[in-house]
């Protein structure tokens, strides 16, 4: 059985943190860093965006089996950097090497922030060297690392879990993520900025890739703020095995408890995301395969109208099937349902591809099931057994402020 448990990044055995201000930022904590006592079998997932940062571009290209550092900083993206760009991050993973008696190519490398300008590389050696002295374990530590990788999150995003294997051995698993604004993740392994980090010590080998991937198909790359993905996306899963036992890559109870870590995950970024003041989440049922289930979740929730409707409380089911009908999946119209949930109320909308309601009262219905934090699309497209869930936010006002004056 899966427990949620008060814990962080370092809930796991054999991890430490820290998160510090390295001045970067003007007053805030700016950087963070992750170690592992023993070397990590890493997972790796990065943007499909050909735009890259020079961290992703420099983890894609040294493809290290395994890491025993993540270093990471706020502030500034390293994106859009050029030559300079890519040899500072180089840089990074060198000071943290140095810092922890290990090869630069054990150590991982994110950054996020503005893009286009240049790291200050004495600041950076600075917090660095600074987080290395300051690693440690516990909630002030984990909240501390959490704190130090967020731009315009508004809260910290983390997660922990326990669960026993089949074979007895009870193993922790743990996750940190930031992400507020240009998200619409498309993680790839081996391929908002969303910057996560998960920790386990359970024993992993490399074949946990595929089942990798399909989790964040499932969780993380289901989520939409805005529909832009960033240039620095990235998620590095550092599995120890320092729980000992026997290896879980197809272990049920740790596939549950990632599971659910990352679906957790997933609904904090959407409920984060910039102006937000409502969760959405599409439900998709019936659909041809869960493929096709995953597009049209993907489509609704990516769909400014539908995210400015829900903003307003306005019940304009319209934008909803106008951006299913460009998913481009297959569905027949005369049996498709759609229901609004919000609070303690489901309103059915349309029924068999007719709609339920005419009148002004039924509308006001509607409304008033809109008019909550969260708001759930379920629709049943008809044509097959395919599911799959999205999770974003409204479309707001704040966001329009927030992005217009990012860079100022």
């Amino acid at each position: 059985m899966v427990e949620i448990i008060d814990g962080g990044i370092t809930s796991p055995q054999g991890f430490r943190c820290a998160g510090v201000h390295s001045g970067v930022k003007f007053r805030a904590l700016d950087m963070a860093l992750l170690y592992s006592e023993v070397p990590a079998t890493a997972f790796k997932a990065f943007t499909s965006n050909k735009v890259k940062a020079a961290p992703v571009q420099l983890m894609m290209a040294q493809n290290s089996p395994k890491l025993s550092a993540i270093v990471i900083n706020s502030g500034n993206a390293n994106a859009l950097t050029g030559r300079r760009g890519y040899e500072d991050a180089e840089s990074m993973q060198q000071i943290v090497a140095r810092a922890l008696g290990l090869r630069p190519s054990e150590v991982g490398v994110m950054s996020t922030g503005l893009i286009g300008r240049f790291m200050d590389m004495h600041k950076i050696q600075y917090g660095i060297g600074r987080a290395a002295k300051e690693l440690d374990v516990g909630r002030e530590s984990d909240g501390r690392y959490c704190e130090a990788i967020m731009t315009t999150d508004t809260i910290k995003k983390e997660c922990a879990a326990r669960v026993r294997l089949g074979d007895g051995t009870l193993v922790y698993i743990s996750m940190v993520s930031k992400g507020s604004g240009m998200i619409s993740p498309h993680l790839k392994v081996l391929h908002g900025t969303t910057l996560s980090t998960i920790a386990t010590d359970a024993v992993l080998t490399p074949a946990f890739n595929e089942t990798f991937q399909r989790m964040l198909d499932n969780s993380v790359n289901m989520v939409s703020v805005d529909g832009d993905q960033s240039t620095n996306d990235t998620c590095l899963m550092l599995a120890n095995g320092m729980a000992g036992g026997a290896a879980a890559d197809e272990d049920p109870a740790f596939i549950e408890a990632l599971e659910l870590v990352l679906t957790r995950i997933a609904r904090t970024l959407a409920m984060d995301g910039e102006g937000a003041t409502k969760l959405i989440t599409v439900e998709i049922n019936g659909a041809k395969d869960d493929e096709q289930a995953r597009r049209a979740a993907k489509t609704i929730i990516d769909s400014p109208l539908v995210k400015t409707a829900i903003f307003g409380s306005d019940p304009n089911y319209g934008r909803v099937m106008m951006a299913l009908g460009n998913s481009g999946v297959d569905f027949k119209l005369e049996e498709v349902y759609l229901t609004i949930k919000g609070g303690d109320m489901e309103v059915p909308i349309l029924d068999s591809g007719a709609p339920i309601f005419q009148e002004e009262r039924s509308v006001e219905v509607v409304r008033m099931a809109m008019d909550n934090k969260e708001v759930v699309l379920q629709l049943d497209l008809g044509v097959g057994d395919g599911s799959a869930t999205a999770w974003g936010c409204d479309l707001t006002y704040d966001y329009v402020r927030i992005n217009a004056e990012y860079a100022t």
